[in-house]
C-alpha cells in the first residue's frame, strides 16, 4: 500500500494562507473537492474545539499546520494553546510541548470535587491528598488538614516540573 505524501510548507502555500496576528487560515485556491472558495475562512470546529482543516484529503489541526507555516516542518510532540483556547491559532498563542507539558497547562477535571487542582478527600485517612501527574506517574505530595495546604503543596510541585506550563486551576 502506498502511503499518503508528506505534507510540505510549499504545498500548504498553494490552498492555504495563515495569518499569525490573527491565526486565521484563508484558501487562496479551491479545495480539491471544490468546496470552498478563495479568499473565505479555512476550516471547521471539531468536536473537542479545536480548529481543523482538510488538505488534500486529511484532516490536520490548523495549530500543528501553524508549526509547518512558520517553521517548515510539524512539531514532534503536542502543541499547547498558552491561553486554553483550542481555537485561538495566533502564533503568539501556540507553543511546542511534551504531552506532560500540555496536560500540566489544563484546568481542574470535571471529576474534581475538592475545587481545588490537584487535591482530593482521602475518606479513610480523613485528610486532603495533594497529587501531581508527570508522563504516567502520579506523585503523591502528602496528606493535609486543609485543601489549601494540599493545594499550595501541588502548585509548588507543578511550578518545579512545569514551570511556565503549570496552571494553579
Amino acid at each position: 500500500m502506498i502511503g499518503r505524501p508528506v505534507l510540505t510548507r510549499a504545498r500548504l502555500a498553494e490552498i492555504l494562507s495563515y495569518d499569525p496576528e490573527t491565526g486565521v487560515w484563508t484558501r487562496v485556491a479551491v479545495a480539491r473537492n471544490g468546496k470552498g472558495r478563495v479568499g473565505e475562512r479555512a476550516g471547521t470546529v471539531n468536536r473537542l474545539g479545536y480548529r481543523q482543516i482538510a488538505v488534500d484529503g486529511v484532516i490536520y489541526a490548523e495549530h500543528r499546520l501553524a508549526f509547518l507555516w512558520m517553521g517548515g516542518e510539524f512539531p514532534p510532540d503536542d502543541v499547547d494553546h498558552i491561553n486554553r483556547n483550542r481555537a485561538d491559532n495566533r502564533w503568539a498563542n501556540l507553543r511546542p510541548a511534551t504531552r506532560s507539558q500540555n496536560l500540566a497547562n489544563t484546568g481542574r477535571f470535571s471529576t474534581n470535587t475538592s475545587g481545588l487542582k490537584g487535591v482530593s478527600w482521602s475518606k479513610s485517612r480523613e485528610k486532603w491528598v495533594a497529587q501531581s501527574m508527570s508522563g504516567n506517574r502520579t506523585r503523591n505530595l502528602g496528606l493535609f488538614d486543609c485543601p489549601a495546604a494540599a493545594h499550595f503543596a501541588y502548585l509548588i510541585a507543578a511550578d518545579k516540573a512545569f514551570g511556565a506550563f503549570a496552571r494553579a486551576a
